[in-house]
């Protein structure tokens, strides 16, 4: 930790710009993270537990474990199913209304991660900058002592060079939980996609059994 500390005090002004940036970056990970793998569930079995319930006519049992699942992809195929006795049309706007509360949900903030990894990297640029301009300029200096000029040299290049490391180091941090919650949101959003159609489809094929259970379900 010594080490660490010395080389965030020898980055300037600069360091703690770019550690603005890394709590931001780190609380959004986290935040995303938690989300995005707490809503996921195994489309595969929950399309086999839909189909089981709706081709059986117990349309209750599907909304009770839609209810359960508490999953975005859940609220979404649940919303098509309260509204199972009514026509196709009302069920697939009643699901596509649910998608558009859902999706944005899904794909919250996490754009932001790209923006936080470039402003990092930007700001030990300009950390790295300022810190050359000041130790050249020192050294440039006529009233600079020869003696001096050596040292003031040193720590500006210090400055630089623990500027650009920390920006880099927090903007790579930032745009690989880029890569990997943007994919967690792609798989979701696709999951959404693929099974709130293929239950839709389920319903439409199976009318007759599904209008009887939700009307005794109701």
């Amino acid at each position: 930790m010594a080490a660490v500390w010395k080389h965030f005090k020898e980055g300037g002004w600069g360091m703690y710009v770019i550690l603005f940036w890394s709590i931001i970056t780190i609380g959004v990970i986290v935040e995303r993270a938690l989300y995005l793998f707490g809503a996921s569930i195994n489309k595969d079995v929950f399309l086999a537990t839909m189909q089981k319930c709706i081709l059986a006519g117990d349309v209750a049992k599907a909304v009770k474990m839609c209810s359960a699942a508490n999953a975005p992809l859940a609220r979404i195929v649940q919303a098509g199913l309260v509204k199972v006795n009514r026509p196709d049309e009302e069920v697939q706007a009643a699901m596509d209304e649910a998608a558009l509360r859902e999706l944005p949900r899904i794909a919250k903030r996490t754009g932001y991660l790209a923006l936080l990894a470039n402003l990092s990297m930007l700001s030990g640029l300009l950390g790295t900058v300022s810190g050359l301009i000041t130790s050249f300029g020192a050294v440039s200096g006529e009233s600079v002592d020869a003696s001096q000029k050596a040292r003031i040299l040193a720590e500006g290049i210090s400055e630089a060079m623990n500027c650009t490391a920390f920006g880099l180091i927090v903007a790579i941090i930032g745009l690989i939980g880029f890569a990997i919650l943007n994919g967690k949101t792609q798989t979701l959003e696709d999951d959404i996609n693929e099974a709130s159609v293929q239950v839709l489809n389920l319903v439409v094929t199976n009318r007759q059994k599904v209008n009887m259970s939700g009307l005794a379900a109701g």
